[in-house]
This record gives structure tokens, sequence and C-alpha cells, in this order.
């Protein structure tokens, strides 16, 4: 086999091009919104650094973006920094060089031994990078650095700031140091500074701001020689961002939302109409701009010092979707950090729908009849019956808030807690009963209804079952070897339970349970049934389809870049896979069922084993082959010396033609051979991977 691989390898290498393959997976344009962690100001570019979503940049003030991230092998990044018309990214892999406007970066990290990177700033031709180990100086546009922290006694620089030939260093938990030789030496200076979790700085003539972790802030007018406390009307004192416009001082704090104050600090006011998501990490202004970022809602802009604000994300398509739900023609979407959002063409476009939702994490969703529930991160159970237009809390009785999980079975409703169990309202949740006998474990991560039984699926306990509307529960995990349960489907008599180490299937309620996971190697997040097909979004491993009850699964993730999936749903004719980080994204149900296994009318006469489609390919490929009559199949991958890269089915298979997907991601390129054994047939043929 080894030979007839490499006689052949010359050959493949002449094979022409092909078409791109049309089936696959593709963005929906929304929701809104995302992790800011940074922000940059060059010209009228204003750029933004986001967790796990690389960079993005707006020349219209927000109106609309775009991700910059050719190059870019790191996309959490932590800061930002602008010389001249070079652009820097520091990541917790090092610095990243973009010349181009962030059209394609560099990696650039010669000498530099620490390359967790959460501050940048530029000082003439100096480029400084705090890390986790102290800073670092570049005197040549980053091509190379050289540590220069003697005398910096605490090495975990958070931020950094210049002033005229003073270089300052806030660090976790030693304070301020100053240099005045750009960090040749270093000296401490926090003298009455009572908080020495250094979150941000901002210098402004002689006055040097300092933002701590839990003590608000602190002003000095003297390099840091002394501190004085400046808190008065600073009602939330986790300041992670300050900014300065003028006489104006702005201060962005983690869950309080941003504060002014006019008089450097003698007193603060909130301005926070409009900004519906107050965990604010990053703040920036461009002449009469200020600009908030958020952890999970994207970015605010004010063009009246804070007085107002609105949500400027359009584009900005990164946000973590962790429920989807559909009522109609509606589409709605759960994120964690901007709410609800809500969408009425198959996320063509998306809406905010946020009224009266006082918390914008939202980790379930459930409708019954005209009433839509949303179960958030920390402020219980909302209902709005009018599609999210407007949302009124109805928590009464309900005294665990952190609602993970909904679920409703005629008149009732039912919330899953972390860390109080279950709940019952019969009054659309105006208010709401313990019901918890017999539930030894209160994290319950997933609700389901079948008939007269509740199922909940636990996060390290297993399933357990009701049968009388949760009054008394018993567990039912026989055969269930892993108990960290993330989600639950039902499909006529068969129960699946999605879990840490994959699928489960009990046919009896729970009684017993088998693994079904051939094919499907890694944990379940999420599990979506449409008629025969059983569908599985996974932590890692993408999208997995199983037709026929779990028994094999084939992954179905041909243009799914993120593999993280943390919600599936159908609507409609489509599909739909609310990730972590990118949104939601969409696919055809027809396109999917008939992707990987498509019966004939009649079966064929013969075995058959097609060529790839498309062949050469970048990444994903198509593989069909046919069978006269039920048999053993076994088909796998193997690269040009021989050795196995990849198994792709391997079980019994009905008559008719079949149609295999193989992902490629992470091998190189170069050429494969796919070899099927089906009974006592067996063909082998060539693919050529092109990256």
């Amino acid at each position: 086999m080894k030979s007839f691989f490499r006689l052949t390898l010359m050959l493949l290498l002449l094979l022409n091009g092909a078409n791109p393959l049309h089936a696959q997976w593709v963005q929906t344009n929304g929701p809104y919104g995302g992790y800011i962690q940074c922000f940059a100001v060059s010209g009228t570019g204003l750029y933004a650094g986001t967790f796990d979503s690389g960079v993005f940049l707006s020349i219209n003030n927000g109106t609309n973006w775009n991700a910059l991230n050719n190059g870019l092998t790191d996309t959490d990044v932590t800061s930002l920094a602008v010389s001249g018309t070079k652009l820097y990214a520091g990541t917790p892999h090092g610095i990243f060089l973009s010349t181009d406007n962030g059209t394609s970066w560099t990696s650039i990290n010669n000498g530099l031994t620490y390359t967790l990177v959460r501050s940048l700033a530029v000082s003439g031709a100096n480029l400084f990078a705090g890390t986790d180990g102290g800073v670092y100086l570049s005197t040549n546009k980053g091509t190379s650095w050289t540590a220069v922290s003697n005398g910096l006694t605490n090495t975990v620089v958070m931020s950094l700031a210049v002033s005229d030939s003073n270089l300052f260093a806030g660090t976790w938990g030693g304070g301020v140091f100053l240099s005045t030789n750009n960090g040749t030496s270093w000296t401490a200076v926090s003298n009455g500074l009572t908080y020495s979790d250094v979150w941000s700085l901002a210098v402004s003539d002689t006055h040097l701001y300092v933002g701590t972790r839990s003590g608000g802030v602190f002003l000095s007018t003297n390099n840091g020689t002394s501190w004085t406390s400046v808190n008065n009307g600073l009602t939330n004192t986790g300041v992670r961002a300050l900014a300065i416009s003028g006489a104006n001082l702005f201060a962005g704090t983690y869950g309080g939302g941003v504060f002014l104050s006019t008089n450097n600090g003698t007193s603060w006011t909130a301005v926070n109409n409009g900004l519906t998501n107050i965990s604010v990490t990053s703040l920036a202004i461009s002449d009469t701009a200020l600009f908030a970022g958020t952890w999970g809602g994207g970015v605010f802009l004010s063009t009246n010092n804070g007085i107002s604000w609105a949500s400027v994300n359009s584009g900005l398509t990164y946000t973590d979707v962790w429920s989807l739900a559909v009522s109609g023609n509606n589409l709605l979407a759960g994120t964690l950090g901007s709410g609800v959002f809500l969408s009425a063409n198959n996320g063509t476009s998306w809406t905010a729908v946020n009224n009266g939702l006082t918390n914008a994490g939202v980790r379930s969703l459930a409708i019954s009849g005209t009433n839509l529930f949303a179960g958030t991160e920390g402020d219980g159970v909302f209902l709005s019956t009018n599609n999210g237009t407007s949302w009124t809390a109805v928590n009464n009785g309900l005294t665990n808030t952190d609602v993970w999980s909904l679920a409703v079975s005629g008149t009732n409703l039912f919330a899953g807690t972390w860390g109080r169990g279950v709940f019952l309202s019969t009054n659309s949740g105006a208010s709401w009963t313990t019901i918890n006998s017999g539930l030894t474990y209160n994290q319950v991560y997933t609700l389901a209804v079948s008939g007269t039984n509740l199922f909940a699926g636990i996060r390290h306990g297993g399933v357990f079952l009701s049968t009388n509307n949760g009054t008394s529960w018993t567990a039912v995990n026989n055969g269930l070897t892993n108990a960290g349960v993330r989600s639950l489907a039902i499909s006529g008599t068969n129960l699946f339970a999605g879990t840490d180490g994959g699928v489960f299937l009990s046919a009896n309620n729970g009684t017993n349970w088998t693994a079904v996971n051939t094919g499907l190697n890694t944990g379940v997040q999420t599990l979506a049934i449409f008629g025969n097909n059983l569908f599985a979004g996974t932590e890692g491993g993408g999208v997995f389809l199983s037709t026929d009850n779990g028994t094999s699964w084939t992954k179905v993730n041909i243009g799914l870049p993120n593999k993280d999936v943390r919600v599936l749903a159908a609507s409609g004719t489509n599909l739909f896979a609310g990730t972590r980080g990118s949104g939601v994204w969409r696919r055809p149900l027809s396109e999917l069922t008939t992707s990987v296994e498509s019966p004939w009318s009649r079966a064929p006469d013969a075995f058959h084993l097609q060529q790839n489609y498309p062949n050469p390919f970048n990444s994903a490929t198509i593989i069909s082959f046919t069978l006269p009559a039920k048999a053993m199949v076994s088909m796998r991958v193997y690269d040009a010396l021989g050795r196995e890269v990849s198994g792709l089915v391997s079980g019994e298979l009905h008559a008719g033609q079949h149609n295999v997907p193989w992902d490629a991601e992470g091998l190189p390129s170069g050429v494969y051979f796919y070899r099927l054994q089906a009974g006592h047939f067996a063909e082998t043929k060539k693919l050529l991977l092109l990256r």
C-alpha cells in the first residue's frame, strides 16, 4: 500500500482545480456586540481589540465595523497602540505588527521572553510592552525587544502611561512604578495608594490618575510621589478604564458603567443613559466622540460627554450566543452580555429587543403561546408578551436568580437554576415555588419535557426524572458513565443526553443508558432533532449529525470556522448554530440531511466509490459512494506514507448513495488517500489538500 501511495504522488500534483464547495455554513448578520478589551485611535480610524475575535476597524465612528485578522494567529487582543503608520496588537502570544491599517499582521517577538502582553505604550521612537514578566523596550519598531525591569519588584504590568520623559507602570498587586530613563531603572511611587491592583492609568498635564480593581480612582499631582483617593460619587470602584477630554475625566467601571468628573475627580456622576451593558472594559476619545467598550455588549458611542449613549455594533458580530428560540417566523437569540436579539428573516438582519431587560446575560429562552421568557445570569426570569419589544421581571418566590434553563409543559413553566435546583410557576412567572424533593444535585444545566415526564440534566449529577411536575425526583443514571449533562433532547421514546463525554441514549425514560458516540469524540453542549436527524453541537468540534439515533456520527462543519457551538435550533428550512464568540450561523436543513446520507429511490446494482468533490480542496470535501445492499462499511483516510489520519465511517449502512464530508482541519497540504471497504468490495482513491 505504501509503495502504491508513493508511486502516485507525482500524478496527483497534476490534478486540475475544481469549483469551490457551495454546501456550507454561512454566518448570519448578527447578533451584534462582543467582548471589547481595548481601543486605539488613528486619524478617522477606530480600532477595537476583542476577546477571541481579533481586531475590528471602523472609519465612521462605529457605524460599521470590519474584521482585520489576516496573519493574526492569536485573536485574544489585550492591547493596541498606534505609532505613525504602524499598528501594534498585544496578545497572550506576543505582539503583532500591521503596517497597512490592520489588513495584514506579522508576529514581532524577537527577545520578548514573556509573551502575555497586557499593555502597550509609545514614546517617540520607543515602544514599550507591559507583560506578566515586566516591561520590554523596542527602539526599532518591534524588530527586537529588551527587558527593562530593573527595580520593578512586581512584574505583572497591567497598564502603561507616558508623560514627557516619565514612564509609569501600573502593576497587579504592586501599585505604580516610575521610570525617568526609558525603563532602565524603576522606582515604586505608591505612597498613599491604598489599593495596589492598578488596572488603568491616565495623564493630563500635571495630573496622573490611576484606576484600581476595587479602590476606585486615585490622583497624584507630583508624578506619583503621593496619592489621594478621589471617589466622591463613584458608586462602583472597579475602574477598568480612564479617559480624558479637556476638563472631562471619564472612568469606565466593571458593573457600574461610565462616570464623569469635571473637577479632577473631586466628584463623580454616573452617565449611563442608553448604556445597556455596564461592564465597561475600555474607553477611547476621538474628537467629540466618546467610545465605551463593554464585556459582551460591544461598543457604545456618546457625542455629548456621556449624557446619552447609542450602540454602534453593526458588523461587530462576534457575540457569545447561549440560547435560541423560534416563534413563528421569528428567531430569537439570547446572548451573554448583549441581551436578546430578534430576526424575522432567517438572520439576514437582527434587532436588539432589550427594553426593560435589566440583565444582558441571557442563558435561556422559552416560548409559551404569546409569552416569551428569558432566564438571565443573576436577575432571574423576564417575560415579554410582544416578541421582546418590552420585558418585565417575574421573580416573586424565585430565590435563586441565576437561571440556566427553562422548559414549558402546558401551563407549567419550569426554571433550572445554578445552585438552587428547579422552580415551578403555574401563572407565567407571577410566582414561583421550589420543587427539589429528591434532587440531590442543584446545578441544573438543562430541562426537557415529554408528556408527563420532566427531566433535569445536572452539571455533575447526571439525569433526574419527575413524573409529577417536580413534586419529587429520582436519579436515572444506570449506564450513564459521564454525569456532566449539558443538554437533553427527546424524539418519540428516545431520550438523548449530551454530556462532557459525548451522547447517551435511553429508550426507557432514563432507566438504562447506552453510549452512542461512534465518530463523536468531544463534549456535547447542545442537541437538536429534526425528523430522523439528530444534531450535536460540541465544545470545539463543531456540529455532528446522526441519522441512526446516535449509532454513528459525521461532522457537518464545512464553512463553520468557530467550532465551539453553544446552542442549535431548527427554524423553517434552516438549522441555526449559536457559537461562543462568533454569533449565529445558518445552514439549510436539506443540505445537511442530504450531505451525509441520501438513499436512492431504488438500490444501485453495484458498489461504486466516486472521486471526492472538490479535488483539490481547501480544508473540506465530500466523498460519495453507493452500496447495492446493506453492508458493514469502513472508510479511512491515509497520508502519502500510508499512515491513517482519519476514520470517516465504521458500521452498517443501508443500500443507496452515501455522501460523507471530510474536514481536514489541522492537516498539512499534500496527497491523501481514502479507502472504502464494504463487504468484499474495496477501493482506494486519491485526493489533494491545498492550503
